[in-house]
Formats: C-alpha cells, structure tokens, sequence
C-alpha cells in the first residue's frame, strides 16, 4: 500500500501547517470518525456538514492514535501535542489536491467514465471483460462524488495496469475539480439524462459540465445519436470513438434481436461485420454493452476475443444484504464483488455489527488479483485483524496461505470448494454471530447465504438502508443546521423491522428515535442500540422497563405524570420525560385546563427532568385546513411558554412531521419528528422526485395454469375467464399484508418489468394474476407488490386506504432482508 510521510503529505495537501507534531507515515485516509481502523496510518479529513462537523471528533480520533488531520477551522491543539495539523479553506478540496497529487505519480492507462446512467454498470462490466488483460483498479462501488472520486483514485498501486474510474456531478462547477484527480486518457460518455437537472440551467451546460472530465483525455468515446451530445464533443477538439445506432460512426450497430434471456448484436467495424450476444434483454443493458464493446475495440481487442467475452457478463448486484440467520445470527451477503477494496468495505460494515457475540468472515479465494498468494493473503489477514473477526472459513485453494499471517485468536477453517463446506456445515456451528459472506462468483457463494439465512416465507420485504438515509438527508436538507431530527420507528419501523433501521439510523447520527410501546424500545436497547428513545404510549405497567433501559416516556396526562412521579420517587431515580400538549388533534395531551395541575406536579417531583415538549399537527399535509395548523402552531407557542415560565427552563420544542418539515418551515423550533417521509412518502408532493423509494414488497410465481373461456379463478367464482389465458398464483395474501379489497382487477403486480392484475380474490397466503400478455413469465419468477413500480401508494389507492397502513400490514412471517449500498 502507498504510503506518504508526514513531509511529503505537507507537500501534496497545498495547506498551511497549524502544527507541527509527531511524524509518520500515511497510507489510509480517514472521512468518517465510525470507520476507524488503522489509526496510526490514517489521515483525518474534517468535513463540515450541515448536520454533522468532523471538527468535533479531532480529539477522540487522536486520543485513539490518529496523529494527521486536515481542518477547515482553528483546532485547539493544546492537548494533543503529536498531531499534525493542516488548516486550509475546505477539506474536500484538501483531498482532492491529495489524490490529484497521487494520480501523477501513476503514468497507466485511466478510462474515466461519465454521464447521466449507467456509470456504475459499464464500469463494472468493463472490469469483467478486461481483467483477463490487465491489472486493473476501478471505483468501489458507485463512488463517483467529489469526495467518492479521490477516494477510489487513492487506490492506485504500483502493481495497477489500468484504471476505471466514474465520476458524477449534480450541480455546476463540480467536474473541474474531479477532472485532475482522474486524470483521464480515455473518456467514455454514456447518456445524458434527467438526473439533477434543477443543477444546471440547460441540458446544454449539463453536457459541457460533464464533458469537462475528459480535460487530460487522449479520446472520448461515446454515442452520436444524441445531436447535442455530438456537437458538444466535437467542440471539445480532441479525437473520438463514436458508435451509433443509425448512422456513420467508428462503430456501427446494424442490428439487435432477441435471443429470448438475452440480445444478439450485429455491428460493423472498420468494414468489416461482426457480432455478439450479451445475456440481457433490456434496452439499458444493450446500450452499456455497446458502450463496453466500443472501448474494447479501441484498446484494440479483436473482435473474435469480444464474442467470447460478451456472453460472460453477469449482473452488478451494487448492495450488499443483511438477513435474519439461524441461531440469532445476522448474514451479511455481499456479493457485489470480491477485490481488496470491496473487502474493506464489507468487513468495514461487518465491524460495525456490535450487537452480536462474535463476528465470522466467510470467504473464497480473491481470483485475478495480479498479486502473489503470500503478498495478496497478508494484506487481507491485516484487514481482518482490523475488523475485529474471530473466525475465518476459507474456500478455494490458495486461501490457506492467509493462516501464517493470521492473529492467534482467529479460529481459521480451510474447505477445498464450497461443496465442501456445505457438507461438513452442521446447524449449531453458528450461534449469536454476524456472519460476512464475500465469495467470488465462480464459487456460488449465495448457495451458503441461503443455507445460513432463517426460513421463513419466500415473500420478502426489501428495506433499503441506503434509500432510507438518503431521504433522511432530504429532509434534514430543510432544516436549520442547530434543528434536531426525531425519526419514529414505531410500529417495526412501519413494518420494515425497527432494530435494522434504528442501527443505520444511529450509525448516521440522527438524534433521536421514537416508539409507540416500551417493549418497542426494549428490543432496541438489547439490540445495542444506544440512541435516546422516547416512547410514545408508557403503560404504568412498563414503568419498571422504562427506567431500567434508559427509556423516555412521553406523558400526557396529569394522572400520568403523578403515577410517574410517583414511581421514580419511591425508586430513587432520575428521569428525562416529554410533555405533549393537544393544540386540536384532541387524542392525547395536556391542555389549557390542566397544564397549570401538570406545572405544580413537575415542581413537587424534581427527579423528573422534561427533555421536550411537543404536540402533533392534525392536517399538515392539506393546504385546505392551513389555517387550523396555524392556529394549532398559535396555540402551541402559548401553551408552551406557560409551561416554561412555570418549569424556569426551556426544554426542546417540536411540532413538525414529515410533511409539516416541508410546508412550514418556520415552524422548526428545536426538533422535527419524520416519520413516514423516511421511507419515501411525500404526501404534499414538494419532494417527492428527490425521495427514494425504501420499502419493496415481493413474491414469487408458485404455479402458472392455463384456463379456457367459462373456467373461473378464486373464491365465490369471483375471476371470470371470458378468454384463453395464462394465470399465475402468487406467494401472498391478505395475512401477508396484500390487501384482500386489492383483487379482482382493482390492483395490478409487476412481473418482468410489465403489470399483470390481480383475478378474482385474494386469498389468504395467495392471489392469482393474469399473465397471458406476457408470455416470459414463468414458475419461480419474482413478482414486485409494490416499490419502484407499482408503488405503495397505488396500492393504498386501490385499496381505498393510506400507505401506513400498507407498510405496517406486511405481516411478521414475510421474510424482512436489509440492502444497503
């Protein structure tokens, strides 16, 4: 691993020395406080959020042996007298100088990789038909922001034939300051697209911005179908690589027909024709393999060598998977692909599993890695001393070189192939682990995912973590940056499985979470979840749970607050609690007529300390009833200082939902509370193209019947056949949270990206749907519920219902599976 001393990162960073400390070496850089693993060769980055500032764990980090850090702000440097410090006006380009600095070090090949859709793919697929050529590096996943970027180029190694590498933008001025941390040769367009459109102030500025990437390039390759696409590279000045689908170009594409799973391209190059298949059928993918099939032919691949390589692609899975396992394990299958770099990224998420006992690392052979086994296996053997695992299995044949290099306490098991394992496997070998699953693909590693997952119901619902905090982000993006961010994960985090989400909702530092029930907040604190938890609805009968797992209740009622009082008094404790007030929802909540008894009992009972005071908006999202939310605003405010006044401190104040975040942004006061705008749930409609859907629901085809006019479908005879038709039985039902007012044709499933509706009822563990437009669909395909495509909210609709209601009615036995990216 290239490694920098303390002199040589002064030079390269171009930022002022505010202290001179101890010196060393660097080989590791460091953005994020939680991912520290190699303290002594880590530089840290302190990046300013709106939320979060990286300045506020300088000192932590260096009282746990980080001895660099870049800074954008005056530090006190008076208790860490080692640490280098660099000041400097922004981080970000402080690293960006450091990573340009470290590309011109490398005089290889670089594809740089650009575009609206499709980057990571073409990427990846490039990787797949090049390693055979080269040793290559690329980007970790989709790592193509201005901070992504500098990272993935930190990568480079003496060792690296060629590198890909993507890089993406979304507003202006962005490309220029990526463009000589890349360092491109050759520069490859996909497409231009809507995608952060609201950055630039013309689809013409978009494609100029992103053309900037190719500043050093010696050729651009890329479609000229695309007529602004095609002048704006003309403009450029600089040689191309040009394909297209219906004129001259380097790369002429004739013909694309469909092989039934996939596409027969028919192409001419150079005068001369040629042809290939790919396994896919779908319209992007064609275009990505055409994009991948240019670039072959200017590296000068020939076209015989194309042919044999395109029909190997296999799909990108960019996510890794976390799902229940047997004996209480977790099972993280991360088989997105298996280099040292995605390494690091897994094992980086698996230390983060502290909830269970032990963590265990299943893994194969890391194949084309263009190092020697003894070389290679050393650096791994390191990564998993960081991470923490305790027990290594080994498949493949030269993995068992890693046992010299490995930590005494690391139980290490070697099996030849991953049949092998399968076979000496036994059910109780596993017991309360977080287990990592990184195979690579030719040893069928899903194969041991599956063995080790719990079995439940072949329905599943897909939770996406990445999605989930991104939207997380949309919102907190609204907010001032001194506002606080509740996020309720009542009610299973509305069916998605609290425990999951409330970990990742921590790991991002939000600041609070909220339940309905103490059992609720019971089960996140044996999960290890650390964060403040207020409970909504407190039982005298949980008061005893409250206390003892550090629980916040919210108390409504004078009655309450006394039975509470009276509880901890006895006990000899302290505790936080939160007010609610009613200003016209008229559920729960002190009032104007009792807020007076609740003011004198709070001072009669000074163990108890109010942490916030709230009240819940009834019509936030409906500008029909904005003056009733205005006047509950009003008399919240009211409400409010009485209590204060009379309390003589000021305890947090919130008041906003998710759609309240966004219709009345006034209203922030100290803390907002977002509820089902983290899964993707916009009901005002003002950022619903930023949100990302979090929730999939899905099945899978059972049986496909063929039934003739006059047969009928269901119970009471309720699908009619008025034609011959394909029919298909789906792996759900009402008991699993499809709605039974979804049937006869009211709601429609999507199966191979097209809709096919529901006939007749549906029954409790299944339904039926009518297929005969869509003769691919076969037994064992998956059918999406809803997600993407048909969304949770159509099936409110035919439901006559809301989405709530919808995800917290996914029933308990559908199998719950965490993604994340």
């Amino acid at each position: 691993m290239q490694s920098y001393t303390t002199d040589q990162l002064h030079q390269a960073l171009g930022a002022r020395r505010l202290q001179a400390g101890q010196a060393g070496t660097v080989s590791r850089l460091l953005l994020d406080s939680r991912q520290l693993q190699a303290p002594e060769d880590s530089v840290f980055f302190a990046i300013a959020g709106r939320h979060h500032d990286g300045h506020d764990y300088i000192k932590s980090l260096y009282e746990q042996g980080v001895r660099h850090f870049v800074a954008s702000r005056m530090v006190d440097a008076s208790s860490m007298p080692e640490a280098n410090i660099w000041l400097c006006e922004s981080t970000i380009r402080c690293l960006q100088r450091l990573a340009a600095h470290h590309r011109q070090r490398f005089g290889l090949p670089v594809i740089g990789i650009t575009g609206s859709n499709g980057k990571t793919i073409v990427k990846e697929w490039l990787f797949q038909l090049l390693h055979p050529d080269y040793h290559i590096v690329r980007s970790p996943k989709s790592f193509n922001s201005q901070v992504g970027v500098p990272l993935s180029v930190w990568q480079l190694q003496p060792e690296h034939q060629l590198g890909i590498f993507e890089a993406g933008i979304s507003q202006m001025g962005e490309m220029e300051k990526l463009a000589p941390v890349i360092r491109c040769t050759i520069g490859l367009f996909t497409n231009i697209g809507q995608a952060h459109k609201e950055g630039f102030p013309s689809i013409e500025e978009k494609i100029d911005q992103k053309l900037r990437l190719f500043e050093y390039a010696d050729v651009v390759i890329y479609c000229r179908d695309n007529e602004r696409v095609a002048r704006a590279v003309e403009a450029l000045g600089k040689p191309t690589f040009s394909w297209s689908w219906k004129g001259e170009a380097s790369l002429c594409i004739r013909k694309v027909s469909s092989t039934g799973e996939g596409s027969f391209i028919e192409a001419e190059y150079k005068g001369a024709l040629f042809a290939f298949q790919i396994p896919f059928a779908d319209e992007a993918s064609i275009e990505n393999a055409i994009h991948c099939c240019a670039v072959l032919l200017y590296l000068g691949l020939p076209p015989a060598r194309i042919q044999e390589r395109m029909p190997l692609l296999e799909p990108v899975a960019m996510r890794l998977e976390v799902r229940r396992g047997v004996n209480d394990c977790s099972v993280i299958n991360d088989s997105y692909n298996l280099d040292l770099t995605a390494l690091s990224a897994a094992l980086s998420y698996l230390s983060r599993q502290h909830h269970h006992a032990r963590r265990t690392l299943i893994l194969s052979d890391i194949l084309q890695s263009g190092e020697p086994p003894e070389q290679l296996y050393e650096k791994v053997a390191r990564l998993i001393r960081e991470a923490g695992v305790r027990r290594l299995i080994g498949i493949g044949r030269d993995i068992p070189v890693i046992a010299r290099y490995l930590s005494p306490e690391v139980d290490a098991r070697f099996f030849p192939d991953t049949n092998a394992f399968l076979d000496a496997q036994q059910h109780r070998d596993f017991q309360d682990e977080a287990i990592l699953v990184k195979g690579a693909r030719p040893f069928s590693f899903e194969r041991i995912a599956r063995r080790l997952s719990l079995k439940i119901h072949q329905t599943e619902l897909e939770t996406d973590l990445s999605a989930l905090i991104h939207n997380v982000r949309v919102f907190q993006q609204r907010l001032k940056p001194e506002t606080k961010t509740m996020v309720m994960v009542k009610a299973a985090a509305y069916g998605s499985g609290s425990l999951e989400v409330a970990r990742a909702l921590e790991f991002h530092k939000v600041d609070y979470l909220a339940v309905a029930y103490a059992d609720e907040g019971i089960e996140l604190r044996q999960g290890g979840v650390g964060l403040p938890i207020l409970v909504l609805n407190p039982e005298e009968a949980v008061f005893d749970g409250l206390l003892r797992y550090r629980l916040e209740p919210e108390l409504y009622s004078p009655t309450l607050l006394r039975r509470f009082g009276r509880f901890t008094r006895e006990a000899g404790v302290s505790a936080a609690i939160h007010l609610k007030l009613d200003t016209g929802m008229h559920r729960l909540g002190l009032d104007a007529d009792n807020l007076d008894e609740a003011i004198i009992l709070l001072n009669e009972t000074p163990q108890l300390k109010v942490h916030s005071v709230f009240s819940h908006l009834a019509a936030s999202e409906a500008p029909e009833h904005d003056g009733f939310t205005h006047e509950q605003a009003g008399r919240f405010n009211v409400l409010y200082g009485r209590l204060a006044d009379g309390l003589g401190y000021r305890p947090l104040r919130h008041l906003l939902n998710s759609s309240g975040i966004l219709r009345f942004p006034s209203y922030q006061m100290d803390m907002v509370r977002l509820g089902i705008g983290t899964y993707g749930i916009d009901a005002t409609g003002l950022a619903r193209a930023q949100l990302r859907t979090a929730l999939t629901l899905r099945a899978r085809i059972s049986q496909i019947k063929h039934l003739l006019p006059g047969d009928t479908v269901s119970y009471g005879r309720s699908g009619a056949i008025r034609h011959p038709s394909r029919i298909a039985t789906v792996s759900i039902g009402y008991a699993d949270g499809l709605p039974r007012a979804a049937g006869n044709g009211r709601f429609s499933l999507l199966v191979r990206g097209r809709r096919a509706p529901i006939v007749g009822n549906v029954c409790m563990d299944m339904c039926m749907i009518d297929v005969t437009h869509i003769p691919q669909a076969m037994e064992g395909d998956e059918v999406v519920v809803f997600g993407e495509e048909p969304t949770a909210e159509e099936l409110a609709q035919a439901a006559g219902t809301i989405p709530y209601e919808v995800f917290t009615g996914v029933s308990p036995r559908v199998r719950r599976v965490y993604v994340q990216e």
